[in-house]
């Protein structure tokens, strides 16, 4: 596990302003504008000219307006009262900051406004004194607070616009949105100001670093440059106040700085004022500070001269408010005092040991002083990038209308320039505009604060966005091509030369609903930020901050799911025109025009967007997102969420969807709250305080000495550090896929056959995430793929419910990674063949791995027509055996051909190295029951490489454990695979080869026997029938009947264990519908069998569980069908009593590693194991061989029982760990590879340290026959003795073995009726313990259950067992169902290849509708004889039952 640092809240901390190295801003090189006035308006007032009135002294008389048309407010009255508006200009008042037009009688009075009722003569200043009819109409007026220091936004300048001569308002101007002019006669006249910064004596340089900390750069970030221009945008000034001006407050401002590869970091810093001394100033500077007279150079003492600095953060997360009372509080502290503390202390103690806030601690509440605090809250948890955007803010600054046209401008990539003489805001502005397009990302230059020294920015020649104070129009003209934005106005300024869009060529109903929203969300901004808020308290941040905040973050998600809504309807069906790479690439591949069909697209569009939708097609925004959908990028998430939005929305509708878009997580809410207190102060050696010696006159340089370290127990106590990530994040889900398999999880929970293979595709999502551990492994990489491949096409064939795409992600990866895109096509079109589209991560790796890898050449090599002309004549040579003959004709003539053939087979040492278990598949293939040399043949793909052509081997119709596992004798079969009774020959294997190349009976190579429904009894008599009329001499046997009642006398020659052996294998593998019968890396085959050698650890496990409620064993079907949907619980419930309880997995480890010994000395041979598939003449003698009478007990191979000849294993141990669900152990999996990696999947420590999902892992693995590793690590483990020094270790093998039913019997509990079947025939049986137990159950009581089975009287057979138990006097204790023990001795003694369980459940069923109606459904279910839920049956059929007793 990599050591990963937990997130840092403050990366740095640092201090701006002047210094000896700062340049000044030469204005006189720049083009700038005449003079700004020094001097703020503070004064206005009305005069009557007609009346005699003059210009009142100082003030200055607007007679023209701004294009010098004549501006007489009365001009169209007959009676011209010649009225026009004076101001003045001084620093004697307050200055003015908002001028206004009161209609009496229509408009309230607002607060703070005094309303110019008279001239300075007295008279009356209604500007609309045409007549008593006419609306009395007068100037208002608001002055700024006393409490406002010198520098005070106030209104530097008045003029008035006639729109009716083609004016407009002018730059930076504020206009007043009612007419002068109200009488009939007359032009209309508007009232515009301006409000800016009037500033004198004012020198202008470039900030630089004064302190920083820490001293040192941090690896991952080193401190950009440029921050001290950032931290004072307008430069480090100096200036000259007036003795008697008020102190001026602190200015927050933000900045983004974005870097190279994209990623942002956020700075929050306040500027302040504080004293410079005189004698740092040179004479020239006095002169220009008007600190010095003109005439004599003498000093003038009235004023004096103040700096402006900055203090600043830089973090990786935007929590601005919280660094807004940070820096507030180090301000506030360096100009009080004396302090114990020096401030370094507090600046340390918050950036080292303040955590950062995480799901288990979401809220952080820092104590800095007794008076000062501030609580730091978890980031909401959104798929959407992390940004400093405040939706709000935008809205309440530029309204619906206008932050509609800036989506239009955004979208078509324009110049655009927002200012504002808020700082702050315009950073929060800035992140919105490139926010509100999600998921497309803004590629121009943006810089939402824009310090002065950058301004060149302006003139590019590409689009931008860029957010300056507007003070910068004070200086310099603007330039003519841009857009300019001002949010104090809330006007948008367009030049003739870029004329934008009208938002009427947006598609027009995702529009008008995004129009209709922001209008509802400003109407509740305005009632919310009506009410005033208080300071927040300690008492305020812990009660109510749910209350005040919550609905503000809420209707900041909402207004941003407006403009997400908008952004999906306007892209809906964008992923039906990419174009996936399907050749060798080029050099034009990677262009847009060959990602994306643009014509295609646009011509899905309504015609009249064209418009719009051309120059969004033309941007760098849309080129840049087709390359994030093709390519694997870090934006995976973000934009899969973004095709969740996508489909979940209509564009047709008039109104907003009902199922939200993004919803606020609760996080917040939670009520554990950390504490953080403030720093200790130091006390002396009595205890007593230490005098406060820390006093500051301005904001000091920063010390080292007293910068304290951080507290790494503290830190390490409360913070969560991130979790190491795997080498690659496709094994991983996203939130949103995970989202998606919860809510599938939930909706199949209750559909019972979709339940089940919702479990299963869960299960072969489990392998797939082992599967780059099991390819780095294997020998063969490209064999190791195509099984993957393989794997993939039974799972589309059998409609598998796949929870997501990991399963295709991960193929498609590793065909990248081990250079194989020829596969990777494939198996994109085998997911489009399944109906599924890819999300942006799996077409991404898709494209990844087809660009990156290198393609075979396009001319075909002779290695490819070699393979082609080998696999012609193998035909050839099969088709020419005679389709008609006899039994020992086909024999005889088959053998000679079968060992021609062989030498056209490829050898063992042309073939690259194989796994085991694709050696056991080519070694058995020549042998398998069929005889077919073409179900498992190698051939040649595109890529030049050996691939795996088929992988349906008899042994996946088989099971692991039947015939071809374990040497078993096969039994006679017909055409489909259904087992014949009687104690014949098998047919010969020309006949075999007949039958599968006959068209109309030879088995697809995509549905093995595995995958087949069984016949019932009948119908195998026909097929009997059928056959015999094929043999022509069709051998005696036995019916069924005749099997079952005289047990002794069965023949020897079954297809399974599950017959007469010792542990009994009930193959239920007939009844799969979904499982893949491949061979496991751990069969006896595969991994004894190969080498002969018997397997040196053997592995026994079960899932059957007992239920602590009732006492009943609950099997593994029930189990299944009682796990739930909540990937969070491990409980299953009892389908008897109803109860939770936790299922287990009980295994049992037995360790052969020590080699027996015979009594004459010699080396046993492999115990355990029939002859292997490849020793043909063995296994052909073996069928002719009848069974010896008297013989010992043993297989029905000839083989006998591995126990008994390898005697006890040296070492035995039994331990038990849960049995858990495929979405708890997916969830658990996860989790693990986050923390480990996926290498930890190959270490032996995982048995030991994670045994829960290891064993679960085996479990489902080897029960579904995927090929594993994982056995293979128990050797390495605590449960395992270590291997003899002298023997290889990849000489030892493990077999495990999967058992249906208990591996130990509760002592006091009857022995089932299958093993009393088996004591009775003199079978052995794996549980010697009941071998003298005292039961009721006779020979003759078992014959008469299965005669009533055989006869289709299931009923009878239950009640004569519910007989049998109530004759008894101390009935005793059953854990097993009655329909369990039924099934079990029926399975037992008949076989499974002669019994359809699917038929048998059918006909339990009907017989127990039929007994309900006598006894009762509650006396039938309080005696357990119920049948299995639909759920547990499809269950079973899903998984096979390819388990044992």
């Amino acid at each position: 596990m990599s050591d990963e640092k937990p997130p840092q809240l403050v990366d740095y901390f640092v201090v701006a302003g002047l210094t000896d190295a700062s340049q000044p801003l030469e204005e006189e090189s720049q083009q700038h504008r005449p003079a700004r006035p020094s001097e703020p308006i503070t004064d206005v007032a009305v005069i009557i000219r007609s009346q005699g009135e003059e210009v009142p002294h100082g003030f200055t008389c607007i007679e023209t307006t701004i294009s010098g048309h004549p501006v007489d407010l009365n001009a169209g009255l007959l009676n011209n009262p010649q009225m026009y508006i004076c101001y003045k200009r001084g620093r004697d008042k307050l200055p003015l900051i908002e001028l206004g037009v009161h209609y009496e009688g229509k408009d309230r009075p607002k607060p703070g406004y005094k309303i110019l009722d008279t001239t300075p003569y007295s008279r009356s200043a209604n500007l609309n004194s045409g007549g008593p009819g006419h609306q009395r109409t007068f100037l208002v007026y608001r002055r700024a607070a006393e409490s406002q220091g010198h520098n005070t936004l106030g209104i530097t300048d008045i003029c008035l616009v006639m729109p009716s001569k083609g004016e407009s308002t002018p730059h930076t101007f504020c206009r007043v949105d009612k007419n002068l002019n109200t009488s009939m006669w007359g032009p209309a006249l508007f009232l515009c100001y301006k409000i800016a910064m009037a500033k004198a004596n004012t020198l202008v340089y470039e900030a630089g670093l004064l302190g920083r900390y820490p001293e040192q750069d941090s690896e991952s970030f080193p401190l950009p440059e440029s921050v001290p221009v950032f931290c004072l945008p307008m430069g480090a000034t100096i200036e000259s106040w007036p003795a008697d001006t008020k102190y001026q407050l602190p200015v927050f401002s933000t900045f983004v700085l974005t870097g190279a590869s994209g990623d942002k970091v956020y700075g929050a810093a306040i500027q302040f004022h504080e004293a410079y001394p005189r004698e740092r100033l040179s004479e020239k500077q006095s002169l220009r500070l008007g600190l010095l007279s003109v005439v004599d150079r003498r000093p003038i003492a009235s004023k004096s001269v103040q700096t402006r600095k900055s203090i600043c953060v830089l973090s990786h997360w935007p929590f601005f408010d919280v660094f807004r009372k940070f820096l507030m509080f180090i301000y506030r502290y360096s100009i009080s005092g004396p302090h114990v503390l020096p401030l370094e202390t507090h600046i340390s103690h918050f950036m080292h040991n303040v955590p950062f806030p995480s799901p288990q601690r979401p809220r952080i509440l820092v104590q800095m002083s007794p008076y000062d605090n501030l609580l730091l809250c978890q980031p909401v948890s959104s798929p959407l990038p992390l940004s400093g955007a405040s939706f709000l803010t935008l809205l309440q600054n530029l309204g619906p209308e206008n932050a509609v046209t800036l989506l239009v401008a955004v979208l078509t990539e324009q110049k655009l320039l927002i200012h504002s003489l808020r700082p702050d805001v315009l950073t929060s502005v800035g992140e919105a505009l490139v926010s509100m397009i999600f998921p497309l990302r803004w590629q121009c230059p943006y810089i939402p604060l824009c310090p002065l020294t950058l301004a060149d920015v302006l003139c590019a020649p590409v689009p931008f966005i860029v957010g300056i104070h507007s003070s910068y129009f004070d200086l310099y003209d603007p330039p003519k091509d841009v857009i300019f934005v001002d949010l104090d106005t809330n006007t948008i300024f367009q030049s003739e030369e870029r004329k934008l869009l009208s938002p009427r060529a947006l598609p027009r109903r995702p529009c008008k609903v995004l129009l209709a929203s922001l209008h509802s969300h400003f109407q509740q901004l305005d009632e919310m930020y009506n009410k005033p808020v208080e300071e927040a308290s300690l008492e305020f941040l812990l009660t109510d901050y749910d209350l005040v905040y919550g609905r503000r973050k809420q209707l900041e998600l909402e207004i941003q799911a407006s403009f997400l809504r908008f952004m999906a309807c306007v892209l809906k069906g964008y992923r039906s025109y990419l174009q996936p790479i399907t050749q060798a690439p080029s050099e034009k591949t990677r262009d847009s025009s060959n990602l994306f069909f643009l014509q295609g697209f646009l011509k899905s569009r309504d015609r009249a967007y064209h418009k719009f939708y051309g120059q969004l097609l033309r941007t760098q925004l849309f080129t840049q997102f087709i390359e994030d959908c093709s390519f694997a990028s870090d934006r995976y998430t973000c934009l899969e969420f973004f095709d969740t939005c996508v489909d979940k929305v209509q564009v047709d509708l008039e109104k907003p969807e009902d199922v939200p878009l993004m919803e606020l997580d609760d996080s917040h809410g939670s009520e554990h709250t950390v504490f953080i207190m403030p720093p200790e102060e130091p006390t002396g050696p009595d205890g007593a305080e230490l005098p406060a010696r820390y006093c500051y006159d301005g904001f000091p340089a920063l010390r080292l000495d007293l910068l304290e370290r951080s507290q790494d127990q503290l830190m390490a106590q409360l913070c969560q550090a991130k979790s190491s990530a795997p080498s690659s994040p496709a094994p991983r889900r996203t939130k949103q896929e995970m989202k998606v398999a919860q809510r599938v999880a939930q909706k199949y929970s209750s559909v019972p056959d979709m339940w089940a293979k919702c479990l299963l595709g869960h299960c072969y999502g489990l392998w797939f995430i082992y599967l780059p551990t099991y390819v780095r492994a294997a020998a063969s990489k490209v064999q190791a793929l195509q099984l993957a491949y393989e794997v993939l096409k039974k799972m589309e064939a059998h409609k598998v419910v796949l929870p997501d795409e990991v399963c295709y992600r991960i193929l498609m990866q590793l065909c990248g990674q081990y250079g194989e895109p020829v596969l990777s096509v494939r198996v994109l079109l085998e997911m489009k063949r399944a109906g599924i589209v890819p999300n942006t991560i799996t077409y991404g790796y898709y494209n990844k791995a087809v660009l990156e890898s290198k393609w075979p050449a396009s001319t075909q090599s002779g290695r490819l027509r070699w393979a082609k002309l080998r696999n012609v004549v193998l035909g050839a040579a099969q088709f020419r055996q005679p389709l008609r003959q006899r039994e020992r004709e086909r024999r005889a003539a088959t053998l000679p051909v079968i060992k021609a053939l062989g030498v056209l087979e490829p050898s063992a040492d042309s073939l690259p190295a194989l796994p085991p278990w694709l050696r056991g598949l080519r070694d058995a293939a020549p042998s398998s029951e069929d005889g077919s040399l073409s179900d498992v043949s190698f051939v040649t793909d595109e890529s030049d490489r050996l691939t795996l052509d088929s992988a349906d081997g008899q042994l996946g119709a088989e099971g692991p454990e039947g015939p071809a596992a374990s040497g078993t004798k096969p039994c006679r079969r017909d055409e489909n695979h259904n087992s014949l009774a009687g104690g014949t020959p098998r047919r010969g294997l020309a006949a075999k080869l007949q039958q599968l190349l006959s068209p109309a009976k030879r088995p697809s190579l995509r549905h093995t026997a595995s995958m087949e429904h069984p016949s019932s009894l009948r119908d195998t008599s026909s097929l009997r029938r059928a056959s015999e009329q094929r043999d022509r001499e069709p051998p005696p046997r036995r019916s069924p009947m005749e099997t079952l009642l005289h047990p002794r006398e069965r023949p020897e020659s079954t297809a399974s264990e599950s017959s007469v052996s010792l542990g009994s294998e009930f193959d239920l593998s007939d009844t799969s519908l979904c499982s893949v019968g491949f061979h496991k890396s751990s069969d006896p085959l595969t991994e004894a069998g190969a080498g002969h050698e018997p397997p040196a650890v053997e592995v026994l496990l079960s899932s059957c569980s007992r239920c602590q409620g009732c006492d009943s064993l609950v099997y593994d079907e029930e189990v299944m069908a009682g796990w739930t949907s909540d990937d969070s619980n491990l409980n299953t419930t009892c389908p008897f009593c109803g109860r939770s309880f936790v299922p287990f997995l009980s295994i049992e480890i037995q360790d052969f590693q020590q080699p027996s010994v015979a009594e004459d000395g010699s080396v046993l041979p492999p115990a355990g194991l029939g002859p292997v598939l490849s020793d043909r003449h063995r296994c052909l003698a073996l069928d002719e061989a009848e069974p010896e009478p008297g013989a010992a007990p043993g297989l029905c191979n000839g083989s006998v029982d591995s126990t008994a000849l390898r005697g006890p294993p040296r070492r035995s141990e039994r331990v038990a760990f849960a049995y858990l669900s495929p979405l708890v152990l997916r969830k658990e999996l996860e989790s693990l590879l986050e923390n480990e990696g996926s290498e930890f999947l190959a270490q032996p420590e995982l048995v030991d340290s994670h045994p829960i999902i290891y064993w679960n892992l085996v479990w489902y693995f080897q029960r579904l026959g995927l090929p594993t590793n994982l056995p293979r690590l128990l050797l390495g483990s605590q449960h395992v003795a270590a291997p003899p020094q002298a023997q290889p270790p990849d000489a030892l093998s493990v077999c495990v073995r999967l058992l249906w039913d208990v591996l130990a019997p509760e002592p006091d509990s009857c022995p089932p009726l299958y093993v009393l079947w088996r004591l009775h025939s003199n079978i052995p049986t794996r549980l010697q313990s009941w071998r003298h137990h005292n039961h009721p159950f006779s020979l003759a009581f078992l014959e008469a259950v299965l005669n009533h089975v055989g006869l289709s009287e299931v009923h009878k057979a239950i009640a004569l067992f519910l007989e049998t138990l109530a004759t008894q006097s101390s009935p005793r204790h059953l854990q097993r169902s009655v329909y369990r023990e039924i099934l079990f001795l029926t399975l037992a003694a008949l076989g499974r290849d002669h019994m359809d369980i699917a038929a048998f459940d059918k006909k339990y069923k009907s017989a127990y509708n039929k007994l309900a109606g006598s006894l009762g459904k509650e006396e039938l279910r309080r005696q357990r004889a119920q049948p299995p839920s639909s759920k547990a049956i499809d269950c079973r059929k899903s998984f096979g039952a390819t388990l044992e007793c």
